[in-house]
């Protein structure tokens, strides 16, 4: 898949968005990727995560287990682990930190990989890098559907993304003039409260 053709999945199902948001890592960006629409057409997340599963493959070889973080990494994870012909699992917080739970384990030995749906600072990404880190396992390296970060973004392994951007994020005191003039909008689901 070219990039153009990874940028079509979101336009299409529109999910490329523009205004002021404030992202999950609490920078501010023009542009949002809203994954979930993406995400609710199976058809194009099979496309994407196959696509991915290809470059996992030509850089790591054989995969054993696809770990991922919750929420946004759940469904990429997914289908990539299928893709991959191997079993998905996901961390979720845990007294603010993530952690594998509802008996999830990763096997001794099991090549695994972590998958995340968008890195923008690669927080989330060395969060759950670090909990795969607790069990017994080679983790041989991370991939995303899309680096916001276009490289950047240091999560501590080898990081595969299927299409790299470079998509400006300020922190909340440095907002340029125009972006500023904007009401901000936080679609993300970060710090959804029940």
């Amino acid at each position: 898949m070219g990039d153009d053709e990874i940028l079509d999945e979101f336009r299409a199902s529109e999910a490329l968005l523009e205004g002021h948001f404030i992202l999950s890592s609490g920078r501010h960006s023009p542009v949002f990727l809203q994954k979930m629409r993406v995400f609710q057409y199976p058809d194009r997340t099979e496309r994407l995560c196959r696509a991915l599963a290809a470059a996992i493959t030509a850089k790591f070889g054989r995969i054993d287990m696809v770990v991922s973080p919750a929420m946004g990494g759940i469904i990429p994870g997914y289908e990539t682990a299928r893709a991959l012909a191997c079993p998905a699992v996901f961390v979720e917080r845990e007294d603010g930190a993530f952690k594998l739970r509802r008996g999830f384990r990763i096997p001794a030995g099991g090549r695994v990989v972590m998958v995340e749906d968008i890195v923008t600072t690669g927080l989330s990404s060395r969060e759950c890098l670090a909990a795969i880190r607790e069990h017994p396992g080679e983790l041989v390296g991370a991939a995303c559907l899309i680096d916001r970060s276009n490289g950047r973004a240091e999560v501590g392994v080898p990081l595969v993304s299927l299409l790299r951007l470079d998509v400006p994020d300020y922190a909340a005191d440095d907002l340029p003039p125009d972006l500023a003039a904007i009401p901000a909008e936080k679609p993300g689901s970060r710090d959804l409260k029940a």
